[in-house]
C-alpha cells in the first residue's frame, strides 16, 4: 500500500461553484515531494491540510475533519473504463492518490501511518457537488458518482509531517465498529435509513455528516 501522488490545486475561476468568489481548487495536480501536511484548524477556516493546496469554498472543504482527501488509483481506473477517457492522478480533486489501499472499505476512525511520520484518521466519504461535475464535464455526474458508492475518503491530521509519492501506507488502528467510508456515504445519500446505525462511529465522524446522522436519528428514531 502506498501513495502514488500528492496533489494540490490552485484557485481559479470556474463556472460551476457555489463559492461566492467563483473560485475553486478542484483541479489538483501532482507535485514533487516532500509536501508538508498539518492540521489546518476548525471547519470553515478555508484551509487544506496539504501545503500549497487552496480551498475555494470553506463551507464544504478543508478544516480539521476534512484536512486531506484520498482516492484509490484502482477506482480511477474503473472510471476510466466506464467513461472511456484518461483520468490522471488528482483528476477527482483528491490530495492523495493511493494504490493497494481499500479507501472505501476503510473504517471511520481508522488511522493510516504514511511514511515514517504522518498519521491520518478517516472521518468520512467525499460527497460530490456541482463543482466536481463541472470539473469533469460529465452530464449527470453527481447522480452517477453517488450511485456507484466509491466516494474516496476524508481524513484529519493526527500527526503532522511530510510525505511524498512512493511513501508506504500502513493501517495502524481500526476501531471496533463496522461503519466504513462506503456505508456512511450510502447512509448520507441514497440509504438514509442507515444513518442511525452510523452513530456508533460518532467520535470519529466528520462534523457535517455527524450533524446529518444525529438530526435524522432524532427525527425518525434510532
Amino acid at each position: 500500500m502506498e501513495i502514488l501522488s500528492v496533489n494540490v490545486g490552485r484557485l481559479r475561476a470556474v463556472e460551476h461553484t457555489s463559492a461566492a468568489t467563483g473560485l475553486s481548487g478542484v483541479d489538483k495536480r501532482p507535485v514533487p515531494g516532500p509536501v508538508r501536511v498539518l492540521a489546518p484548524g476548525p471547519r470553515d477556516t478555508g484551509a487544506s491540510g496539504v501545503e500549497g493546496d487552496e480551498i475555494g469554498d470553506p463551507r464544504f472543504h478543508g478544516g480539521g475533519d476534512r484536512a486531506v482527501t484520498a482516492y484509490a488509483r484502482e477506482d480511477l481506473d474503473h472510471w476510466e473504463r466506464e467513461l472511456g477517457r484518461t483520468l490522471a492522478d488528482g483528476a477527482f480533486g483528491e490530495n492523495l492518490t493511493t494504490t493497494g489501499v481499500d479507501v472505501n472499505g476503510a473504517l471511520i476512525g481508522e488511522r493510516w501511518r504514511i511514511g515514517s511520520g504522518v498519521v491520518l484518521e478517516v472521518t468520512g466519504g467525499r460527497v460530490p457537488c456541482n463543482t466536481f461535475q463541472g470539473h469533469l464535464g460529465e452530464k449527470g455526474w453527481v447522480r452517477r458518482f453517488t450511485r456507484a458508492g466509491q466516494p474516496g475518503a476524508l481524513l484529519r491530521v493526527i500527526e503532522p509531517g511530510t510525505l511524498r509519492a512512493g511513501d508506504p501506507v500502513r493501517v495502524v488502528h481500526r476501531p471496533e465498529h463496522d461503519i466504513t467510508v462506503a456505508l456512511l456515504f450510502r447512509a448520507a445519500t441514497v440509504e438514509r435509513e442507515l444513518l442511525p446505525r452510523t452513530l456508533v462511529a460518532a467520535p470519529w465522524m466528520e462534523s457535517s455528516l455527524l450533524e446529518v446522522a444525529r438530526e435524522y436519528a432524532e427525527k425518525h428514531g434510532g
